[in-house]
């Protein structure tokens, strides 16, 4: 069986050693990068399944990585690691798409069952081919197969968190989107900073489903959100 490619971009030598060393010897085939621009190159070169990027690097941060990797490849699942504790860190690597967020000190144990955890929900999403996958919102149709929300002249290409998202939102119309149910099928956790995320998430789909005004995308207070079309 072929090995889980991982992209390390971490500055800190002793760390850096630490991790390649044990997501090794746990079945990973982990690429380490001493800095930003290196991982960039790295990644532009290889093909990865999931990358783990230090927030504070020289030459080119964690987040700016994340958003230049993103142009090669939208849907790469991205873990960041970081010092800092400030939600509003972990708020920003969220708006940019990240699965996870982890801050030091942390242990081996709890990074490996993050990455095994997003890997999971990779591989469930990649076999579900008997569910639903086409949608019709409104004027939209919306593909989870291949991330699209399009309408006329309009096409909207949806992170992975979006479709599913979406596609939770789509498959609960009768009634409505439970938030922890959601937080639990799609981040596996619905701790604050995972539904931070989720929020996040949210206001990018209510911005594409502007698009079309007979859609709204409602709150429901303490529960969590319905999709309505006129």
């Amino acid at each position: 069986m072929e090995k889980v490619k991982v992209l390390l971009a971490e500055d800190d030598q002793n760390l850096g050693s630490l991790l390649k060393e044990y997501l090794d010897a746990k079945g990973f085939s982990t690429t380490w990068a001493k800095n930003g621009k290196e991982g960039y190159d790295v990644f532009a070169k290889g093909k990865f399944q999931i990358c783990i990027l230090d927030v504070m690097m020289p030459i080119k941060d964690g987040y700016t990585l994340a958003k230049e990797l993103r142009l090669v490849e939208e849907n790469i699942p991205i873990v960041f690691l970081t010092a800092k504790s400030m939600k509003e860190d972990a708020i920003e690597g969220f708006t940019l798409g990240a699965d996870d967020y982890i801050t030091k000190p942390f242990s081996m144990e709890e990074l490996l069952l993050r990455i095994r955890a997003i890997l999971r929900r990779t591989e469930n999403k990649m076999v579900r081919t008997t569910e639903q996958t086409l949608f019709e919102i409104g004027k939209f149709k919306f593909d989870y197969v291949h991330q699209t929300l399009s309408m006329k002249n309009i096409n909207h290409k949806l992170t992975t968190k979006e479709a599913d998202l979406l596609k939770l939102l789509c498959l609960n119309t009768e009634t409505h989107l439970e938030r922890n149910f959601a937080l639990k099928t799609i981040w596996s956790d619905d701790n604050y900073f995972n539904g931070r995320s989720m929020d996040v998430y949210i206001a990018k789909l209510r911005k594409y489903l502007r698009d079309d005004p007979s859609i709204e995308l409602i709150n429901i207070h303490g529960k969590g959100f319905k999709l309505l079309t006129k």
